[in-house]
């Protein structure tokens, strides 16, 4: 064996002891002092303002519970990106924001403002967090958690791209959360009509006759119902999200209005068509990614500065029709925010003997919410096809950070998706709505068909 291999492996077998290890308590007792509580670093860098607690307190003349005013309704643009100086920013963009620059020369744009680090959550969820970083580990398999305390991010230290990735899949929504919103595939030309969805996730814990014993893999139970329009209406789609779903792959239901049959719905995983969606989107590109992270061998590559979608309040304004923010091409980026952050950059590759449509996937995570901010998906000839884009706000009210609405735009097609958009929805939102186990099974699935 070579010098260069030996060391090579002696690398690479280390970097795999770290993904079994705990985080250090000199490591540990930074968070919240030098560190957020959830692992970023609280001083501030030449562009990027320190973190000082984030946004825990609203606007003046805000109702609680009510549509979220914007914090920010009187800042201007710092500068504007263009396709014709895209090239002066390129390091802090992804190469899905410069293809899109390419493919949409004249309309699309990126609007960066000042940067506000507003990411805050509840104090059970950052305590969860220093918890997870001293007891939490991968599974041998790496498809699953070990000693895992819900609520808190398990690797606020990643050794690896795997680490990384679980903090996304695992973070705090809100603990049980109800939305209403539209999900909207326009045609080449822009027209659209929304498909209206009712959904809620309700973690393991939050339900109101939890048994510790029982469904110890389950992260969360999640249940969608297509509300409009009729055509697809009384369709509901029943998920057990399980956390290590290569031991127990994720159980999955869908109640058929027209059958008026419920059926298990082993396809609402990995590459299986969306809901609703036209072929735009797979059952992993929601919430950016979700699943089983099995399929791909993953590399951390650091962390980065970049323009992301942040506190993106304007554009999900209650005075704006949805027909305000979707145009042909992508969503109207004068209604969008850019703000410079820190993010983490994470490559996954498909393995050599597993199959999905995307080869290979580029995600950028913000570090202060280890939320998906921007995802690049490659085809299998090693061309980007789709461009994700999470335009992110923080729910003062609840101390929640999540998105306003997520857009996976097809390059090769001109067409696109975007999911979750609560314009035209009034209380869109209900954190903290009570559910017990017995509201998350197929029996309740038929008795809540409609039709």
């Amino acid at each position: 064996m070579t010098k260069i291999k030996l060391l090579t492996k002696i690398f690479f077998a280390a970097l795999l002891s770290q993904s079994t290890m705990a985080a250090s308590n000199e490591q540990v007792a930074k968070l919240g002092i030098e560190l957020t509580p959830m692992g970023a670093p609280k001083a501030a860098s030449a562009d990027i303002p320190a973190w000082t607690g984030g946004l825990t307190e609203a606007p003046q003349g805000h109702q609680a519970g009510s549509r979220l005013s914007d914090p920010f309704a009187d800042e201007k643009p710092l500068f504007i990106i263009t396709a014709e100086n895209a090239k002066q920013y390129a390091d802090k963009l992804s190469a899905g924001q410069l293809a899109m620059f390419k493919r949409y020369p004249e309309s699309y744009r990126i609007p960066v403002f000042a940067s506000h680090r507003t990411a805050a959550y509840p104090e059970s969820v950052y305590a969860a967090t220093k918890q997870n970083a001293i007891n939490t580990k991968l599974s041998k398999s790496g498809n699953g958690l070990e000693n895992f305390a819900e609520g808190g991010v398990p690797f606020p230290f990643p050794a690896n791209g795997l680490e990384a990735i679980w903090n996304h899949i695992v973070r705090y929504r809100g603990g049980s959360l109800a939305r209403t919103s539209a999900q909207i595939t326009p045609q080449v030309n822009g027209s659209f009509t929304p498909v209206r969805l009712r959904d809620e996730y309700t973690f393991r814990q939050q339900l109101s006759d939890i048994d510790l014993n029982e469904d110890e893999n389950v992260l969360f139970y999640y249940k969608q119902d297509i509300l409009s329009p009729a055509r697809l209406a009384g369709n509901i789609l029943l998920v057990h999200e399980t956390i290590d779903q290569v031991k127990e792959p994720r159980r999955a239901w869908i109640y058929n209005a027209g059958q008026r049959r419920v059926r298990r719905a082993p396809q609402v995983a990995y590459d299986g068509p969306g809901t609703a969606s036209d072929g735009l989107r797979t059952s992993d590109n929601f919430d950016m990614f979700n699943g089983a992270p099995d399929r791909y061998n993953w590399k951390l590559l650091g962390k980065q500065e970049m323009y992301i979608p942040y506190n993106s309040y304007r554009i999900n304004s209650d005075q704006l029709k949805y027909s305000d923010v979707i145009q042909a091409g992508h969503v109207s980026q004068d209604l969008a925010r850019y703000e410079l952050h820190r993010v983490w950059k994470v490559e996954a590759t498909l393995k050599d003997n597993k199959r999905h449509i995307y080869a290979k996937r580029t995600f950028y995570i913000d570090e202060d919410t280890w939320q998906i901010s921007l995802v690049d998906h490659y085809d299998g000839r090693g061309e980007l096809w789709r461009v994700g884009e999470a335009h992110s706000i923080m729910f003062y009210d609840f101390l929640v950070p999540y998105f306003a609405f997520e857009a996976l735009y097809d390059l090769s097609s001109g067409r696109y998706l975007v999911l979750g958009m609560t314009n035209e929805e009034p209380n869109a939102y209900q954190f903290g709505v009570q559910r017990s186990s017995k509201e998350y099974t197929p029996a309740a699935l038929r008795r809540r068909g409609r039709r």
